[in-house]
């Protein structure tokens, strides 16, 4: 196999690596618009024309403090491919102070563990256990629009997980509105599957849920 060309390997960064430590070293730069600047440079190595910093857009400022209005999430889709049957939600979220600044992540995988999607949203003020159950929705709700049939849950939550598998019940108020829309997403797939991981096995959950509280995302 011949080795990668440098376009295919700004094109493979572009769309697959979360480039959290640039972003963050880059006031104003967004994930999404880090990806455009790879894109675009790729694009014009391809075509034998110079990469000029001039010609790119300048970052966007720096989103003010609180939660946007009805934020939706952001969604880090891998290339495009044949619509998996099965998929394996793996889902975390995030609150700092609990409750604090939270985000809600999850990151969908093929049976083979391929990464398919990498989702983020923030949440504003919110508590640990909320980000959980939106990290879940977040990952639930992509694998629907994917079209699987099947889904495999992975959480390092024992609380959610045990909740939804009804070893536990739900005392918050807060909390029943998400367990019922979990429990009503779950119900449409075929087979679902629901699994307690240790928190080391959900690192690439747990990076989402953290870069939606500091991307604003």
């Amino acid at each position: 196999m011949p080795p990668p060309s440098l376009v295919d390997l700004l094109r493979h960064i572009a769309r697959e690596e979360p480039l959290t430590a640039t972003v963050r070293a880059f006031r104003g730069l967004t994930r999404e618009h880090l990806g455009q600047l790879l894109d675009e440079a790729a694009d014009a190595l391809a075509k034998g024309l110079p990469v000029s910093a001039g010609s790119e857009p300048a970052p966007e400022p720096a989103a003010a403090p609180g939660p946007p209005a009805a934020p939706s999430p952001t969604v880090e889709s891998a290339a495009p491919g044949a619509a998996p049957t099965r998929v394996r939600v793996y889902s975390d979220g995030a609150a700092r102070g609990n409750p604090g600044p939270a985000g809600a992540g999850a990151v969908l995988m093929d049976t083979q563990g391929v990464v398919i999607a990498r989702l983020g949203k923030f949440l504003g003020h919110q508590t640990n256990n909320h980000a959980e159950y939106m990290g879940l929705l977040l990952g639930l709700q992509h694998a629907r629009t994917l079209g699987a049939r099947e889904v495999e849950v992975y959480a390092d939550s024992e609380l959610l997980i045990r909740q939804l598998d009804g070893r536990y019940q739900v005392k918050s108020a807060t909390l029943k509105p998400l367990f019922l829309e979990a429990q009503k997403l779950l119900k449409a797939f075929s087979k679902v599957k629901l699994v307690h991981v240790p928190r080391a096995q959900n690192a690439e959950a747990d990076e989402m849920s953290n870069r939606a509280i500091d991307e604003r995302m």
